[in-house]
């Protein structure tokens, strides 16, 4: 995604999205010590999905296989340049883990990666190209693309970068103009 401020932690990414985004909506709240426990129900239509249940991904061809477990940080949608762009589409659906929720299980070494900056390691397969996932070092977080996960019962939470948007949506979740204020973005949001 675009880019955010320096030294940012996870915590604090997740807890100014759920604030800034939608006050009074049971958003993602997520401390190190409980992330494993509580997690937000709207994200995942109103369901929780079990703190070990696993869900696998992978990428277009197959060499390259992992999991995640529990539920994700947060989930949406960014409509920044560089993710339409790699993902050569008109937006991004992202599902946000912690490091110790994804794991690689099959073809680590066929993985490429990318970085255009210091911020996002886009990662993709070498025998394919299939894009998979992120790492974004400075947040300490793993980016997992929603469509390489078949079958993950994906719900947004909030539009992120709507300012660059090519595909106008009016679903009802936030639109942020780039990212909260916090974070190292406006904190302002869009109207549908």
């Amino acid at each position: 995604h675009a880019a955010a401020a320096h030294g940012t932690s996870a915590q604090a990414l997740v807890s100014v999205v759920a604030n800034v985004t939608r006050t009074g909506t049971n958003w993602c709240m997520v401390t190190a010590a409980g992330r494993n426990n509580i997690r937000q129900r709207a994200g995942n239509g109103g369901r929780r999905m079990a703190a070990g249940k696993n869900h696998k991904g992978r990428c277009f061809c197959g060499a390259v296989e992992f999991t995640v477990t529990g539920d994700p940080v947060m989930m949406g949608y960014c409509h920044c340049g560089d993710c339409r762009l790699w993902s050569a589409g008109p937006i991004n659906a992202f599902t946000i883990w912690q490091p110790d929720q994804f794991k690689v299980t099959k073809g680590a070494e066929k993985i490429g990666m990318y970085a255009k900056t210091d911020k996002t390691h886009r990662k993709y397969c070498k025998a394919c190209g299939g894009h998979v996932y992120a790492d974004h070092p400075l947040w300490n977080l793993v980016d997992v693309f929603a469509g390489a996960m078949p079958g993950f019962p994906f719900k947004a939470q909030v539009h992120l970068n709507y300012q660059e948007t090519v595909l106008p949506m009016k679903d009802g979740l936030p639109k942020q103009r780039d990212f909260p204020k916090e974070v190292g973005g406006t904190g302002e949001l869009i109207a549908e």
